[in-house]
């Protein structure tokens, strides 16, 4: 049933005259997770070369720009998000000269690059981490980490209470490390911090030397052509002072309540001492031509909160995990969309869709489970499964949904071909730092990251030339092979090719956003119309209801998620569908 609620402001956003002309506000970037997009030498694990044979992909498909998770040297104990050397290629997925021809070729093709930063932590194998552990306590080098004493009477209980987002302790005390024995810290009672796995010690942004040290990456990666950096962990690199205990597990969860109260702010995450080291950055940026961007990974509730990193002098993009979050309901989605542009709009800030990535369960699938929302940290074959046709039937209706919002918009390799997440894994196969510090509680982020199937009926669907695949891939996915969806016109990747280009065609992300009065307070039905400047109007609407939905008269279909019905009186749109029709 419509609810008409008449007296609310039906107007939610509205852009400046020529704000929104900057690539970044509008632009579709894909992320590309480098391990499992394409496989280039056949040793089963995709690399550079692979990425960049395979960029003509994307430029079918029609995005902006990608994002490359990282290539960094790296001895992989959390999918390269361990950095051992900031300034080099991992062996595994090619050499420096490989990511210049990456650059190269995206650029040749029109695509923007950007990168990863993993600026909150290291791996233990890094150098500075390694000449820590040999210098000692209160040296110079262990002044680049979070070391500290212990608690008790001997100093055998962790420095405070805070628990890592893997799972255990947060802390890791140097003589219990395997490999202290016979070594020369191997009756070193200090701890270190790691807010993740024990092997990502936590880098003390206190201290000048690491300030310094991350500019210096950053002009390193320009120079060389990137155009910009998804920065991992946004939110954690400064910690409250004194490191207080805290009285609660954090999840790198966003937009959740609990009683209709935010949860209470942690001391390790979102500290106002953050924002100054991104005006820094922002400021090398600026020193390069050609809209160079800042990307924020944050985890921040509420949403004004994460809007503090896009003022003008800061980061150009957070991701809305608020929005990736929501359940399925038009209520909490319209409510999201409102929040979200009402917080950006304040500070001049594009707001950044986002759907899918590496680190949570694949949309396909988490909306056809029973409970939609974040969804667990993985599946595995014992848990509740997802009712794939309609985990693949919402997700199409929610892609259209938010590539017609105003604003930028990221996709996670994949999604594009309708892939859902790998169920049942086994658990000898995999390898998140979560999977095993939970003792198998978590099955982790494995699913998401399987290799992508490119070839119907081809050993490994085409990944690699060896056939070969460094998680195992599930049978059946010929459907959801590149070559089998090609010019089929009821295919995942034809939708997504043809509401990009309809996306740029009618300027829908330079666009405003009020909602339909016909639906603006209706329980199953999320409608709005986009308008930018010189393109006809766009009504996008979005049936979450059981009822099929009259389209409002005047107005003619121009995408749809899944087949109208057309009686020659109204067009009807189905359950969990979305359509884009102007007039």
């Amino acid at each position: 049933m419509t609810v008409r609620t008449p007296t609310r402001s039906l107007t939610v956003h509205t852009p400046e005259p020529g704000r929104d002309e900057a690539w970044w506000r509008h632009a579709v970037i894909y992320q590309v997770y480098p391990r499992s997009f394409a496989d280039g030498n056949g040793d089963g694990m995709g690399d550079l070369p692979g990425i960049t044979a395979r960029l003509d992909h994307l430029a079918a498909l029609g995005v902006d720009a990608l994002w490359l998770s990282p290539f960094y040297r790296s001895p992989q104990n959390d999918g390269g998000y361990d950095v051992s050397d900031y300034r080099d290629v991992d062996p595994r997925f090619g050499t420096l000269a490989d990511a210049d021809a990456l650059l190269a070729r995206a650029h040749d093709l029109g695509l923007r690059v950007i990168v990863d930063l993993v600026p909150n932590h290291t791996s233990d194998e890094h150098a500075w981490f390694r000449a820590a552990l040999e210098a000692g306590p209160a040296s110079p080098e262990r002044a680049r980490y979070v070391f500290r004493e212990g608690g008790g009477e001997v100093g055998e209980e962790p420095p405070n209470n805070w628990e890592s987002i893997f799972g255990g302790a947060a802390w890791t005390r140097v003589c219990d490390r395997d490999d202290a024995a016979g070594s020369p810290w191997e009756r070193d009672g200090q701890w270190y911090l790691h807010l993740f796995d024990s092997s990502q010690p936590d880098l003390n942004w206190e201290n000048p030397e690491v300030h310094d040290e991350m500019e210096s990456v950053l002009r390193f990666w320009l120079d060389r052509g990137v155009d910009g950096f998804r920065v991992d962990v946004a939110h954690g690199l400064v910690k409250a002072a004194g490191l207080p205990d805290w009285g609660g597990h954090v999840e790198m969860v966003a937009g959740a309540e609990e009683g209709g109260r935010h949860r209470a702010h942690p001391p390790m995450f979102d500290q106002d001492g953050v924002h100054e080291i991104y005006r820094s950055w922002r400021r090398v940026l600026e020193e390069y031509p050609g809209e160079r961007i800042l990307v924020a990974e944050a985890w921040v509730d509420p949403l004004e909160r994460l809007a503090r990193y896009v003022r003008e002098d800061e980061m150009h993009q957070a991701f809305n995990f608020a929005f990736l979050v929501s359940p399925w309901s038009a209520a909490r989605l319209r409510s999201c969309v409102e929040e979200s542009y009402r917080v950006n709009d304040a500070v001049a800030a594009p707001t950044t869709w986002v759907l899918s990535n590496h680190d949570v369960v694949r949309h396909a699938s988490r909306l056809g489970l029973p409970e939609t929302g974040k969804g667990p940290n993985g599946i595995g074959a014992g848990d509740v499964q997802p009712d794939p046709a309609l985990g693949l039937r919402r997700a199409r209706a929610a892609t259209l949904l938010m590539l017609g919002l105003p604003g930028s918009a990221y996709l996670y390799q994949g999604e594009e071909l309708g892939l859902p997440e790998h169920t049942t894994l086994p658990d000898d196969a995999r390898e998140d730092p979560a999977f095993f510090r939970t003792h198998g509680a978590e099955k982790g982020r494995d699913g998401c990251r399987v290799p992508l199937p490119w070839e119907a009926g081809a050993p490994s669907f085409g990944f690699s030339s060896a056939g070969l695949s460094w998680l195992p891939q599930p049978a059946g996915w010929d459907a959801y092979a590149v070559d089998a969806q090609e010019s089929e016109p009821t295919s995942t990747l034809e939708l997504y090719r043809a509401a990009l280009r309809k996306r740029r065609e009618l300027g829908l992300g330079l666009g405003s956003l009020a909602w339909h009065e016909d639906h603006a307070g209706s329980d199953d039905v999320v409608a709005f119309v986009n308008a930018a400047p010189g393109r006809p109007d766009v009504l996008v609407l979005t049936n979450l209801g059981e009822a099929p939905v009259r389209l409002p008269a005047g107005w003619e279909v121009v995408a749809a998620s899944a087949p109208t019905a057309d009686d020659g009186a109204a067009v009807t749109v189905p359950q969990d569908a979305t359509v884009w029709a102007r007039r």
